[in-house]
């Protein structure tokens, strides 16, 4: 069947819209525009190859916008896509597409995602390997970018336990003490070296944390 290119307009994003028998029927760059013409037939392949290209190329400017502010795992582009409606023919190409020119790269996001909580939101070993599992990325690369990364969790639950602590000012020592046990497991520190972090803080105020009610923790 086919259809007749009856208008080659330019959009204003440098695309050239396509025009069939009188409609709108899909968009392409201006080299791919520069082969066709007004008049020109094309076939049902050609038509389902173009469509394609159009597609392609509304995934890749989705992809774009969604990677604009802050990097992304596959798995997170990936699933944005998705949720935009794209097959799951065109998610893969896109993915390819980006991982060639280096804008998903599933390892140096990891280790964007560890340096950017150890800075800002720091969290246990244990807590980093949870969300990372949850971007998608593999075991093998988590375990891989932990090891770079050295983290000291001993120097950043104390770090936390410290900012936290002044928030806490004026509490007894028993409310004192719940609140920042709880602050601290909820970012993925284990008991044990929670206890050891309430006891530095205990020397450094000069007061005791553990004078009412003992709790195991």
């Amino acid at each position: 069947m086919g259809g007749r290119i009856t208008e080659l307009r330019a959009l204003k994003s440098g695309q050239v819209a396509v025009y069939l028998d009188g409609r709108r029927a899909f968009r392409l760059t201006a080299i791919e525009a520069a082969q066709l013409r007004p008049g020109q037939v094309l076939t049902d392949e050609e038509i389902r190859q173009l469509l394609e290209r159009d597609l392609l190329e509304q995934a890749h400017e989705v992809a774009l916008r969604f990677l604009s502010y802050r990097p992304r795992s596959e798995r997170e582009v990936a699933d944005h896509l998705r949720r935009k409606g794209f097959n799951v023919q065109t998610v893969e190409a896109e993915l390819d597409r980006l991982r060639q020119v280096g804008l998903v790269d599933d390892r140096a996001f990891a280790r964007f995602w560890i340096e950017n909580r150890t800075a800002f939101r720091p969290r246990s070993r244990r807590a980093l390997q949870a969300e990372l599992r949850r971007k998608g990325i593999s075991p093998a690369i988590i375990q891989e970018v932990l090891r770079e990364a050295s983290l000291d969790e001993h120097s950043l639950a104390l770090r936390l336990a410290r900012e936290r602590a002044r928030r806490l000012q004026g509490l007894g020592p028993l409310t004192f003490r719940r609140r920042l046990t709880g602050y601290l497991l909820r970012r993925g520190f284990d008991g044990e070296l929670v206890k050891e972090i309430l006891r530095t803080l205990e020397r450094e105020e000069g007061r005791s944390l553990f004078a009412e009610e003992q709790e195991s923790i």
